[in-house]
């Protein structure tokens, strides 16, 4: 079967991750593309780069990724438990190993 209950809805939550990760990771960066035309930019050259947040927000941006990383678990067990992939004791074993990975990894 492997999943749909949530028709598959739990991996926008990667998405969301990724968008995150990707604000910080581009901070201060050139933008690849520009929108508007040349004279734009020489009255305002700082919207020709990402914008870099204020430490505080960062660390908030962080917190927000760890804990949409565990949601995304979350919704991946149950989503396998409903839909009759995981039995009771898989669905507990495999929400452990997962949660433990993640914790693991940072």
């Amino acid at each position: 079967m492997s999943g749909g209950h949530f028709d598959y809805d739990q991996y926008r939550i990667r998405n969301i991750i990724e968008s995150i990760e990707s604000e910080l990771n581009n901070q201060g960066k050139l933008k690849e593309r520009l929108f508007y035309n040349p004279e734009y930019y020489e009255k305002f050259p700082e919207d020709k780069y990402y914008t870099i947040y204020p430490e505080e927000i960062q660390e908030k941006f962080r917190e927000a990724i760890e804990i949409l990383k565990k949601a995304e678990i979350y919704a991946q067990r149950v989503d396998y438990y409903l839909s009759g992939d995981d039995g009771e004791d898989s669905f507990l074993e495999r929400l452990e190993d997962d949660l433990n990975r993640l914790q693991n990894k940072g």
